[in-house]
């Protein structure tokens, strides 16, 4: 039987037993409709509203600072659009970044086309946020700032603390962070950073189900809805409530919390082990994101002289799964938006592919895929007219 190894958990995970478990009453036996005043309703009311305050509670917020939403996407979408017409008076000013994912940039696109004015920070060679720009942008017609906790791509994790400071330093400015790539790994004390106002998360990232996320209100935040038809989510988000999703989203969010650090720790050495390797022993590589400053389950590489989805393709049929970039846009023939920001050429962003662990990646796996990769880049580019071995590298950035 061929050998299969999914490296590709930034896309999505599986969903784990136990939050199936969780859920699967709500499917069957549980099925009433919160809003519905009977005792069927008020079981599922009930349920609705303990999953928010589990929610609530790893992320040190309160419960009443939680809105379920069908995604990380809506999320997104709300915390802009609903942060940008809530604030029209204060001013058309939102400023975000050029690696954003492109539920905030499209968003940001459609609202520039209303009359907003959108500032695009430059990163450097990490993906990191330049403060200084960041500083220089903030106006007194700002009226929100969108970055993301860590890139969905090249896994470069932000100083979101200290961005934060600068914009409630200087500006009367919202502050929101799509944390969807970064919940799960990354531990958030909202009642602590008192900068984050907005916080996007999405459940099928960190093991959950799809269909189901979150978006974190701080309290005090002006906000309009994004859907309008009822009165679920205390007003603020129309539409019958997933519960079975929910349900299973608070589950898979307290299981990730209580596992983290020692999850982090394992996925950092596999992380590095592949990463590794990959320097050591395939020559024409380059590593997208900083060496440490990184998810620890991301690697992501370009590879000189290849096509990405000719690499994809190759090891897929070796049983590896994996992603030439972010899931999301991966049908596009442009190179990644991300790639570019951070100063790869056109031809070099072409042969990116990114390895994502996860709970069953084994030291086995890694290995393997380190092998398979040696085999599968020398075939690749002996097919190559523009390989020369030993050549100089095609790849530029900027330092």
């Amino acid at each position: 039987m061929k050998k299969e190894i999914y490296l590709d958990h930034a896309a999505t995970t599986y969903t784990r037993q136990e939050v199936i478990d969780s859920m699967l009453p709500y499917m069957g036996e549980a099925y009433g409709n919160p809003s519905s005043l009977h005792a069927f309703g008020a079981r599922a009311k009930n349920a609705v509203e303990e999953a928010r305050s589990k929610i609530a509670s790893v992320l040190h917020a309160t419960p009443g600072e939680i809105y379920f939403t069908s995604g990380g996407t809506e999320s997104d979408n709300w915390a802009i659009k609903g942060t940008a017409q809530a604030n029209t008076k204060h001013g058309r000013h939102i400023i975000t970044s050029k690696i954003e994912h492109p539920a905030v940039l499209e968003t940001c696109k459609l609202l520039a086309k209303q009359g907003y004015e959108i500032t695009y920070l430059d990163v450097d060679a990490y993906g990191f946020i330049d403060e200084k720009l960041l500083k220089q942008a903030l106006r007194p017609d700002t009226v929100m700032v969108s970055i993301m906790a860590a890139n969905n791509e090249i896994g470069t994790i932000e100083p979101i603390e200290e961005i934060g400071e600068i914009i409630k330093t200087h500006s009367t400015a919202i502050f929101h962070v799509d944390a969807v790539q970064a919940a799960g790994s990354v531990k958030y004390e909202l009642d602590k950073t008192s900068s984050i106002d907005l916080l996007s998360l999405s459940a099928h990232k960190f093991y959950g189900p799809k269909g189901i996320g979150a978006l974190y209100i701080k309290k005090g935040t002006r906000i309009v809805p994004l859907y309008t038809g009822g009165h679920q989510e205390r007003g603020k988000r129309a539409g019958t409530e997933n519960v079975s999703g929910i349900i299973g989203m608070a589950k898979a969010f307290e299981l990730a919390e209580s596992e983290r650090d020692t999850e982090n720790k394992r996925l950092i050495a596999l992380r590095d082990r592949l990463i590794d390797i990959i320097i050591e022993e395939i020559p024409g590589v380059h590593l997208n994101g900083h060496r440490e400053k990184r998810l620890p389950n991301n690697v992501h590489f370009c590879f000189d002289y290849i096509e990405g989805e000719s690499l994809l393709m190759r090891m897929d049929m070796l049983g590896i799964a994996a992603s030439t970039g972010s899931a999301c846009s991966s049908a596009s023939l442009d190179p990644s938006h991300v790639l570019l920001a951070i100063g790869r050429s056109h031809e070099t962003a072409h042969g990116s592919y990114r390895m994502t662990l996860g709970k069953n990646t084994t030291m086995e796996d890694i290995e393997y895929t380190a092998e398979s990769l040696k085999s599968v880049v020398k075939q690749l580019r002996e097919m190559s007219p523009f390989y020369n071995e030993g050549g100089e590298s095609s790849c530029t950035a900027k330092k």
